[in-house]
């Protein structure tokens, strides 16, 4: 195995851990009692180690926790970074009955990267990484993975390009209903497990898809997570305390929840897609389990009156009923 190749070399024994979703390899290192993280990518892949590297530094530098770059080898698709422990948020909050507090903590750390002024490029060695814009055409390309994998195993192969068009079209609409600027820090995975706690401290891992976007988008990604179930109070009063203690406080909170609800619908979208390809093309079947909880999230957002003409196309081409219950997986 070869990274036991490196073991040897470097005196040192890796414990492979889980990677979550991820397409890296994570090993924890013990020595001298002390742990560090080797993270290894696939080689086609290894400039998104760069990109987490330059990322990490940002948030360092803005006093936000991160893993710090210890060690690069990135033309052997690899990097060593600090250890940020073992215990997730979710590992913390999932049995207390009172999180509101706890997830309180999980906003204001939000508010504090929204602060971050970003550069358009930086610079890491002869590398140089670019800050990207959370385009609509990102939006799209997110939610067409819904289109291009969830579908697939929903329906004959025939309907999906022309349902796909219709119901494009109208979310492009929707889309463009988006009230706020693309110019805020955005974490773009900003969920309880990619969250890590030690010794009190918020450590804020799985960086690399930052990118300038909409505000609401790390708050929908966090209220509106698959893998833990808020109540409706909770989701409410977290939203309604990012409005009063955000840059958005003077803003009307209707705008703030159209956003919140447009972006939420697109992400599970996304998430419906991602979880299906991870099953399908990488045998993880772990991730079905969530799908359920993910219909249940838009269709509770789907009831904003930004979404009633794709209501209309959705009733009729793909009612959610039928997509909830997918043939093939």
């Amino acid at each position: 195995m070869e990274s036991g190749k490196i073991a040897m070399k470097i005196n040192y024994k890796l414990k492979k851990i889980s990677g979550d979703a991820s397409f890296r390899e994570f090993y924890r290192i013990k020595r001298n009692k002390k742990t560090s993280i080797i993270v290894f990518a696939k080689k086609e892949k290894f400039k998104n180690l760069i990109v987490y590297a330059v990322v990490n530094k940002i948030l360092n530098i803005n006093k936000v926790n991160a893993p710090k770059l210890l060690s690069n080898h990135y033309m052997n698709n690899m990097v060593e970074i600090s250890d940020l422990g073992e215990k997730s948020f979710y590992d913390y909050v999932i049995l207390k009955k009172n999180k509101l507090n706890d997830y309180k903590s999980l906003v204001k750390l939000i508010i504090k990267i929204q602060k971050i002024k970003v550069k358009k490029s930086y610079k890491l060695g002869k590398f140089k990484v670019k800050f990207l814009k959370y385009t609509l055409n990102n939006l799209h390309k997110e939610s067409d993975l819904f289109f291009d994998w969830y579908l697939k195993y929903c329906l004959k192969e025939k309907n999906i390009s022309k349902i796909k068009r219709l119901l494009r079209k109208e979310l492009n609409k929707v889309y463009k209903k988006l009230k706020f600027s693309n110019n805020t820090f955005v974490h773009r995975d900003f969920h309880v497990s990619n969250i890590m706690l030690k010794k009190k401290t918020l450590g804020l891992i799985d960086s690399q898809d930052a990118i300038i976007g909409n505000p609401l988008y790390d708050i929908a990604s966090l209220i509106d997570d698959v893998r833990i179930r808020l109540p409706n109070n909770l989701q409410n009063n977290l939203l309604e305390f990012y409005h009063k203690n955000s840059q958005l406080k003077k803003d009307n909170i209707e705008s703030l929840k159209n956003d919140f609800d447009i972006l939420s619908v697109q992400r599970n979208f996304k998430i419906l897609g991602i979880f299906v390809r991870l099953s399908k093309r990488d045998g993880k079947n772990n991730y079905l389990k969530f799908l359920p909880y993910a219909w249940t999230l838009i269709e509770k957002r789907l009831k904003n009156p930004v979404f009633k003409n794709f209501n209309i196309l959705m009733n009729k081409n793909l009612p959610i009923k039928k997509l909830r219950k997918l043939n093939k997986i």
